[in-house]
């Protein structure tokens, strides 16, 4: 079974989808996850060829078959959520039929069960699309999750599942999950079952008061952590705070990457920072890798946190 390691955040805009292509570079061979479908944009920093596209169906939305309405009108009386339209009269003298407002309904059901007709049907919803790329770094399983759409970490454990069977089929050992931002669904999906989690922050007390929030729910699921400031030299008072805070939730503290505007030049160029050229950012996010990739080393996804906790130190000493 693959090691599963996931780069989350506290807080959006931190910088962890630049450090996860980075990853992606300096791992080799992969498979690479985008699990932030509510605002995906690991590919736009890492090249890819896309061989699969399929639909993500979530959900369900009413429909009121016309045929069979007689205008009785008790589903917009059981319909908690407004989204039943009643009928409006037009100029010729007829009448409109009852529809349903889309966007308004949850597709709970109420209507359906409600209607002496048997004239409303739940339909299957398209939520977005999930897609199958190639990399050099392997393969790429990525979505798009519709404007508007929810079920966001239905999809995420939907990508997950799917990098499992590719890192089965192609003996692959590591899965690379940029996860989102926050403490959500979503978040929570990407890091249950996870060997490692890796957590990117930035100096700011907004970022460490979320991060403070992400490193408890890490530490409910019992799963060893690590983090690393990004643009840590822009407040290095933060920046020691910060690891102070980690250390105090047991996780491992991996390394700080100072700012540098190679970074924007590579993303302007849609690429990562590691094959840009050499500077002060590569470098420090080429040595988080090291230590990071001991740590997955010493923890196979079958060390619990407490147990991982007596051993890291020592991996990292060696």
């Amino acid at each position: 079974m693959a090691l599963e390691l996931a780069v989350v955040s506290g807080k959006g805009g931190t910088g962890k989808t630049s450090i996860t292509a980075a990853f992606a570079q300096l791992v080799g061979k992969t498979v690479i996850v985008d699990c932030d479908v509510d605002a995906a944009n690991l590919h736009l920093v890492l090249p890819h060829r896309r061989f699969k596209c399929a639909p993500f169906k979530s959900g369900k939305k009413a429909r009121i078959l016309g045929a069979q309405c007689d205008g009785c009108g008790q589903c917009l009386e059981y319909c908690r959520f407004e989204a039943i339209v009643p009928p409006k009269f037009l100029a010729n003298g007829s009448t409109e039929a009852y529809r349903i407002d889309e966007l308004s309904c949850e597709g709970c059901g109420a209507c359906v069960r409600q209607c002496p007709q048997s004239a409303i049907e739940l339909n299957p919803i398209v939520s977005g699309d999930w897609f199958l790329s190639d990399t050099t770094s392997g393969p790429f399983v990525h979505a798009q999750l519709g404007i508007a759409q929810g079920n966001s970490g239905r999809l995420v454990s939907k990508l997950r599942n799917e990098a499992r069977q590719l890192a089965s089929a192609r003996g692959l050992e590591l899965i690379l999950i940029d996860g989102p931002p926050g403490v959500g669904c979503p978040v929570i999906a990407s890091i249950t079952g996870a060997s490692f989690v890796m957590v990117v922050a930035e100096p700011s007390m907004s970022s460490m008061h979320d991060l403070r929030r992400l490193l408890e729910l890490i530490r409910h699921f019992d799963i060893p952590a690590g983090v690393c400031v990004n643009k840590s030299d822009i407040n290095v008072e933060v920046t020691v705070q910060i690891e102070r805070l980690a250390r105090a939730w047991e996780a491992t503290v991996l390394g700080r990457v100072p700012f540098d505007p190679a970074v924007t030049e590579a993303q302007i160029a849609g690429n990562d920072i590691t094959h840009w050229h050499r500077s002060a950012a590569a470098e420090s996010i080429r040595q988080i890798w090291r230590r990071t990739s001991l740590l997955l080393e010493a923890s196979p996804g079958r060390n619990s946190g407490r147990e991982f906790k007596t051993i890291n130190k020592a991996t990292l000493e060696k």
